[in-house]
């Protein structure tokens, strides 16, 4: 089963104290690269947001987007009682050494440094947040995933079609290579014969073998059809694999190229020369589709 390397997916759940979206938008990487942006405190999360995140994807560019809002609580907001009872007495020492009909007003005391106390840090709330979180992660995950396998399935497809093209432009390069030799020696031979009739000089039979010996040599390709056959055939075998085999199907790519390309170097003959061409524009497609193929 083939797995695309990019794809979108989006995760929000909403509980009495929180509302947390997830997007998570995969693009195309040789290795895996992963990053997570947050509002804060939520960045502290990157440890675990990671190592959810790879145990379903192994390869790409991975953005994952977490935005958090947390409704106030009512234990978020505090006063120091401490605080106010001293500076209370505080007051009424001072009211009764200086004007003791003067009123002293709570509203007054607040405004003291150290009267109301910090808003609880969100950071206090992570662990419970975490639980929360986790499924609007997990459901952007399971999104991203199902647009991955379907982008997956439509290029298994597509690279079945293409294996099959492939094959067939093959077989008839197999076909055409032996009549190659076989062309080669009787236009050789023709030429000799005109050779005998202009100038009557011979041309022993050994040194005709000789020459078209030489020239099946350097024209022989049939170690290049045998080996791009293999390589076919383990294309189509890993189409079937359970696990995306991205850089399976990168690597065998890479050596049908190559043998093609020796092919269309060593084949003199119009003909096979064509079927070359045919064959480098079919595995082109094939790579930028393995490309992004996780």
């Amino acid at each position: 089963m083939l797995l695309s390397m990019t794809g979108f997916g989006e995760g929000r759940i909403v509980t009495e104290s929180i509302e947390a979206v997830v997007e998570i938008r995969a693009l195309n990487n040789r290795y895996l690269k992963l990053t997570v942006r947050a509002n804060e405190p939520y960045g502290l999360l990157q440890p675990v947001i990671d190592h959810v995140v790879r145990k379903q994807i192994r390869r790409g560019t991975i953005q994952v987007q977490l935005r958090v809002h947390r409704q106030p609580e009512a234990q978020d907001y505090r006063l120091n009682t401490v605080a106010l009872r001293s500076y209370l007495d505080q007051a009424r020492q001072l009211q009764n050494m200086l004007d003791p009909a003067a009123p002293v007003h709570l509203r007054d005391l607040l405004i003291l440094p150290g009267a109301v106390l910090e808003p609880r840090d969100q950071a206090d709330h992570l662990a419970d947040d975490w639980r929360a979180i986790l499924p609007a992660l997990e459901q952007a995950l399971e999104r991203l995933q199902a647009m991955r396998r379907e982008e997956g399935a439509a290029m298994q497809r597509e690279l079945e079609d293409l294996a099959g093209q492939a094959a067939s432009r093959l077989q008839r390069v197999q076909e055409r290579a032996p009549e190659v030799v076989i062309g080669y020696r009787d236009k050789l031979r023709d030429r000799v014969r005109e050779l005998l009739d202009q100038t009557g000089i011979p041309v022993s039979p050994a040194d005709l073998i000789k020459e078209v010996s030489i020239f099946a040599e350097r024209s022989d390709i049939r170690e290049e059809i045998v080996r791009l056959a293999s390589h076919l055939e383990q294309f189509r075998q890993a189409l079937q694999e359970t696990i995306s085999p991205g850089r399976k199907l990168d690597f065998l790519v890479q050596e049908m190229v190559r043998e093609v390309n020796t092919m269309g170097t060593k084949a003199n003959d119009v003909l096979i020369s064509q079927h070359v061409v045919e064959l480098k524009g079919i595995l082109d497609r094939m790579r930028e589709l393995v490309q992004n193929v996780e």
